[in-house]
């Protein structure tokens, strides 16, 4: 353990940065749930890794982060609500059903060789090369419509509809 505090708060902040990396696309699913507004589900998402920076003294080690950063989303969440004086669009049995779904998707996704994963690297292999290229640019490299359509040179509209077509071909390959 380093002796000089900066040094010390210099690997919290780099290990910090590797659990935002590694959560925020799972956070911005569920804020996605929670709210309809993509820019509002990434402003909970930041707003939440903010307080969980700021409480990172609190968090206890043997539990687990992403549970933990969704108990923050889901409160900053509600806060917003309240801000807005907008009723909560799910109900508290939902949420916590859909917590379950995440805590078990994420469980499911840390297993190496998970039938799941294999299925979906299957599947994605399967789709057109312009296909695979939309989800890869939209989803894996996580650019926003706009941003992932230039990356492409192909209009916004265009791949709004290969997205569309990607997550069909995706879906009928993983229930076939």
């Amino acid at each position: 353990m380093p002796s000089d505090p900066s040094q010390t708060e210099s690997l919290d902040r780099k290990t910090f940065s590797i659990l935002i990396r590694e959560h925020q696309p799972t956070l911005m699913v569920y804020a996605r749930a929670l709210v309809s507004d993509e820019s509002t589900a990434a402003d909970l998402v930041q707003e939440s890794f903010v307080a969980a920076w700021k409480n990172l003294s609190k968090f206890d080690v043997s539990r687990d982060f992403s549970t933990w950063m969704r108990g923050i989303l889901r409160n900053k969440w509600r806060d917003h609500c309240r801000k807005v004086g907008r009723r909560k669009e799910c109900s508290d049995e939902a949420l916590d059903y859909f917590e379950e779904q995440l805590s078990e998707w994420e469980e499911e996704r840390q297993h190496e060789g998970s039938p799941v994963f294999a299925r979906l690297e299957f599947c994605l292999k399967k789709l057109p090369e312009s296909l695979a290229k939309a989800i890869s640019a939209f989803y894996y490299q996580e650019l926003d419509g706009a941003d992932a359509a230039t990356h492409l040179d192909i209009n916004p509209a265009t791949l709004r509809k290969r997205l569309q077509r990607a997550r069909s071909g995706l879906k009928q390959c993983l229930e076939s």
